[in-house]
């Protein structure tokens, strides 16, 4: 297996891009980009110098990610999900030394057109909705929508909404995982 790479993308020397990982048209990886093995990166995606990406992540068309971002394994980001790195941001002003890091944790999910401003952490296993704008940290399994995200419920490792009983209890529909609410949080318990 190898690296693809579509020959309309730009791939910038010093890049380093795992085994199996797929960059599909019009896309650019920065030099200083480091991607895990079995990704895929769709058509006109950017990807920054400073920008660590992990194993098996899914990255859809028309998404930049910019530096001071990393995605830890099995990330989704859907179609123009937008990330920001600078909180303040003006054209006269260079703000490149206060970038604000931001963290998405393994196998969360953001929607399609959803809105990640710099600084936060988004948990493992989390679901951001389409057009959702994520200003703060956001927990594990915690399903988020609106503007700016709100917490609706929560999420499985699966992709199923939840539905915990009155005693805190919930079962994944698809897969019988089960969950518990502890301090306010789901937390996975096993099979």
């Amino acid at each position: 297996m190898s690296v693809t790479v579509h020959p309309s993308a730009i791939v910038d020397e010093g890049a380093q891009i795992g085994e199996g990982t797929h960059v599909w048209h019009f896309s650019h990886v920065c030099a200083g980009a480091r991607i895990g093995p079995g990704c895929s990166l769709g058509q006109n995606v950017f990807v920054g110098n400073d920008v660590q990406i992990g194993r098996g992540v899914k990255i859809q068309n028309n998404v930049s990610v910019y530096d001071a971002v990393t995605l830890e394994d099995e990330v989704f980001c859907g179609p123009s999900v937008v990330f920001t790195n600078v909180h303040n941001p003006r054209a006269a002003v260079v703000r490149k030394h206060e970038y604000r890091r931001t963290l998405v944790r393994r196998g969360a999910t953001l929607g399609a057109n959803a809105t990640i401003v710099c600084g936060v952490t988004i948990g493992e296993y989390a679901f951001v909705g389409a057009g959702a704008v994520v200003t703060r940290d956001v927990a594990p399994h915690a399903l988020m929508a609106g503007v700016p995200a709100r917490r609706m419920g929560w999420m499985s490792r699966h992709g199923e909404r939840l539905a915990f009983d009155t005693s805190g209890h919930a079962r994944c529909t698809a897969t019988g995982e089960r969950y518990v609410l502890h301090h306010g949080q789901a937390v996975y318990e096993g099979s």
